[in-house]
């Protein structure tokens, strides 16, 4: 059985991420560091979304950025500029590359294609084992998630932020590319919270992607009718589908830091790095493995790394009334985008927020509903 200080479950963003910064600081240089996953090379896997203020570090691999996004719904519609802060778009595959890219210019990591079958932490590190061999680490960091930790639970609620995509190119200019459409709630509802979600790459290319906030999947060709019904409205007809993609993202305040032990780290989805509220995921991927890698160089024991803190509490109260009030999704991201600032709405969502920053946004939300969910959960 091989030997590492640090092996990294699976390679998508997070732990791409994680290796990524460990090979950028001398500090790891010494370490022998095993990541594994099933398949190395992933392709256009995920399309990520970010709004950042400034320049970032992932600007350079960025592949489109708008400094305006529209709010669409029946009670409220408004085209909004989001300056100092920017929308910005990242493909997975040119990140993959240039990640690996690094990563591979440091001998002391290596990377086994297999299938992970269980982890068993001991008093002295975590067994690794795999279809084909068996690993020992130090220390090891998790980014493969196990749905039925949050699924088999009834304290916190679950919802899913579930979604098909497509990339459409038409002949003619058919796309306004200067703003991103954030959320059009116009859409019928149908007992839930959906809404259509735009970004356009250029004048005669965009991704559409019909997204749903529910506890019940679609079947998929309700995905696609709805984007179909939804380019109509558009007056888009003539168009080619240059490529799909779909997704299921688990909303849930479920305490993942209670997985994680003296050994173990649960990063990325599997960590409950996913924003509970709104399923957003890479920015706060990025800011978390940077902390990681500064904990590691000041403590050993993993489980300390994750605190609780006010935001988790909002969320608990935002997704106990997503979940039991679904169809008034849009009446309420309706209310916080027509009262509250853009801006103060960014970065309450990134948890950057002040105090009184917080307070506005309580307030420009329906409050009955929220103070429901607030006493239920205090009682």
């Amino acid at each position: 059985m091989e030997t590492y200080d640090y092996i990294i479950l699976g390679a998508g963003a997070s732990g791409l991420l994680l290796a990524y910064r460990m090979s950028k600081d001398a500090f790891f240089d010494d370490k022998s560091i095993l990541i594994i996953d099933q398949t190395k090379n992933k392709g256009n896997d995920r399309t990520w979304c970010y709004w950042e203020n400034g320049a970032g570090e992932w600007d350079h691999l960025v592949s489109k950025t708008w400094n305006h996004i529209y709010f669409g719904s029946d009670a409220f519609s408004k085209t909004l500029p989001i300056a100092p802060f920017q929308y910005k778009m990242l493909r997975s595959e040119v990140f993959y590359k240039a990640l690996w890219e690094q990563i591979n210019t440091k001998a002391n990591f290596t990377f086994i294609e297999t299938v992970v079958e269980r982890c068993t932490a001991s008093t002295s590190g975590v067994d690794v084992v795999s279809k084909t061999d068996s690993y020992f680490g130090f220390k090891v960091f998790n980014s493969l998630p196990n749905p039925e930790v949050y699924k088999s639970q009834q304290k916190y609620p679950l919802i899913h932020q579930h979604f098909v995509g497509w990339f459409v190119k038409t002949n003619v200019d058919s796309f306004d590319d200067t703003k991103a459409t954030f959320m059009d709630f116009t859409v019928p509802q149908n007992g839930n919270t959906r809404f259509m979600y735009v970004l356009p790459i250029d004048k005669k290319t965009a991704l559409f992607e019909y997204t749903l906030f529910s506890k019940e999947l679609l079947e998929y060709s309700d995905y696609e009718d709805a984007i179909k019904s939804y380019l109509k409205t558009k007056n888009v007809s003539d168009y080619d589908i240059v490529e799909k993609e779909k997704g299921n993202i688990p909303m849930t305040s479920f305490k993942f830091s209670a997985l994680n032990s003296k050994h173990i780290l649960n990063i990325g989805t599997a960590g409950g790095w996913t924003k509970a509220s709104t399923g957003y995921t890479f920015y706060n991927t990025s800011k978390k493995t940077k902390e990681v890698i500064a904990f590691l160089k000041t403590d050993n024991d993993l489980s300390k790394f994750q605190k609780r803190t006010k935001y988790n509490f909002y969320d608990v109260i935002f997704l106990d009334v997503l979940a039991n009030h679904n169809a008034e999704g849009a009446a309420l991201f309706s209310s916080m985008f027509k009262k509250a600032n853009i801006k103060t709405i960014f970065k309450f969502l990134d948890e950057e927020s002040t105090w009184l920053e917080d307070l506005k946004i309580i307030l420009s939300v329906p409050p009955k509903r929220f103070i429901q969910a607030f006493f239920k959960r205090l009682f």
